[in-house]
């Protein structure tokens, strides 16, 4: 099978396997992360292939909607890769990518490292941002039945992995608690460029949100 084909049967993999997925994680967030991952890769010396596969499988089973077990869609993925046939070595890769694609709260050290995680990690994190992350933001935070805002309840920056999991913190504070923090996590300079013009426009956003909420003109 070539790799070419092996893309075409992972692609169709991910959208039946995510086709009742939550609406910020679905097929079309896995789209946008492919889609992206390509656009940085072009900037970069990197393994396409592997980068597709990371970017195409990397939330294939994210474990917020399974217990907060993050085996499951490591042994997901690695099953499905090993009945395409794809070389050990690439599997290896692939596998460490989507074990250490994932925010976690910020304050975990990253166990893995390569241009191709740098890659794929980058296009997850800008569709956690911007306009599409906003969306993503909300919508999440619905499916979870939390509040909009409580200005008596402060984001928590120092939150270990465990209570990042568990948090039910209204949906605003998520912005401080993660996604105003990724415009400095970037790896890439296509990422670092693209993260800024989202990064400001979630800033207008929360200020326009603030007013709105006080009433103000």
């Amino acid at each position: 099978m070539t790799q070419k084909e092996i893309i075409a049967k992972t692609i169709d993999f991910v959208k039946e396997t995510l086709s009742e997925a939550e609406g910020g994680h679905d097929w079309f967030h896995i789209l946008r992360v492919y889609n992206t991952s390509k656009l940085i890769a072009s900037t970069e010396e990197v393994d396409l292939f592997i980068v597709s596969l990371g970017a195409l499988l990397h939330d294939i089973a994210d474990s917020k909607f399974h217990n907060g077990d993050e085996t499951i869609g490591p042994k997901v993925a690695q099953k499905f890769l090993e009945e395409v046939s794809v070389e050990k070595s690439s599997i290896k890769h692939v596998i460490n990518i989507i074990e250490n694609i994932s925010f976690k709260g910020g304050n975990e050290t990253q166990k893995f490292k390569s241009k191709e995680l740098d890659v794929v990690q980058d296009a997850d994190r800008l569709d956690a941002i911007g306009a599409v992350g906003i969306a993503r933001c909300f919508n999440y935070g619905g499916f979870k039945n939390r509040p909009l805002y409580d200005p008596n309840i402060q984001p928590n920056l120092r939150m270990t992995k465990e209570e990042y999991k568990s948090s039910t913190a209204p949906t605003i504070n998520h912005f401080y608690e993660k996604l105003l923090l990724l415009k400095d996590r970037m790896n890439t300079k296509t990422g670092k460029k693209i993260a800024l013009e989202r990064h400001r426009y979630m800033e207008t956003f929360l200020k326009q949100f603030y007013k709105e909420w006080e009433g103000k003109l």
